[in-house]
């Protein structure tokens, strides 16, 4: 449990009210309009869907991804031994297996190399979701202890003064709310372009090879 899931119950609350108050409708030209028109969301909803984001599973993955590479490294290693025999077929042969080592675990566009991003990028989901979660507690605490908090619970109903003020409070408090949440999104999306071309299909890269030749002799050594 980490200081999210702590304020969760608090939080959601205040939350309820500020999206109940910002149903009625936001003050015009406060700076929520534009945040509002980006996340298409309002607070509480959105803290709801990003308290289901923890970092365990996405750590988990990664190391799940990593014991796969133990399996390619066995297989390499039965590729790389060395047959003791020559000849046309025996060339072929080597041709066939310099590729599928090419293939396996050669650079970062090999299937090792792809394994290998794939665990580093559900490692930076992980680093993400942390410190996002991190950032979005710290500013539900903040929230919560403002004057906004007080101004909010005190709106027994949209209309009249405490209404009028508890709408103007809400905005304050949604505005610190997606703000947080919109720069926690901008971060994947970061994340996302800057991983992205190492996590595409692994191409295969069989390099150019003579024809074939038939006929030869091929020789078996013991």
């Amino acid at each position: 449990m980490d200081a999210l899931d702590r304020l969760t119950e608090p939080g959601l609350d205040l939350l309820a009210r500020v999206d109940t108050l910002l149903a009625a409708g936001a003050p015009e030209g406060h700076r929520l309009w534009p945040l509002l028109r980006r996340m298409q969301v309002l607070p509480g909803a959105a803290v709801r869907e990003f308290l289901d984001l923890h970092p365990a599973p996405l750590t988990g993955a990664g190391h799940a991804v990593r014991r796969l590479v133990r399996g390619y490294d066995d297989t390499c290693a039965l590729l790389a031994d060395q047959v003791a025999w020559s000849g046309t077929a025996a060339a072929a042969y080597d041709e066939a297996r310099a590729a599928l080592l090419r293939h396996l675990d050669e650079g970062p566009e090999s299937l090792v190399g792809r394994l290998e991003s794939t665990a580093g990028y559900a490692d930076a989901l992980a680093g993400w979701v942390e410190g996002s979660r991190a950032a979005l507690a710290r500013a539900l605490a903040e929230v919560l202890g403002s004057a906004e908090a007080v101004a909010v619970h005190a709106a027994a109903r949209p209309g009249g003064e405490a209404g009028r003020a508890g709408a103007s409070a809400a905005a304050e408090i949604a505005t610190r709310i997606l703000g947080v949440l919109g720069v926690a999104y901008d971060g994947a999306e970061t994340l996302l372009r800057q991983w992205g071309p190492s996590l595409a299909e692994a191409p295969w890269r069989d390099r150019a090879t003579a024809a074939p030749r038939y006929g030869g002799t091929t020789r078996i050594g013991y």
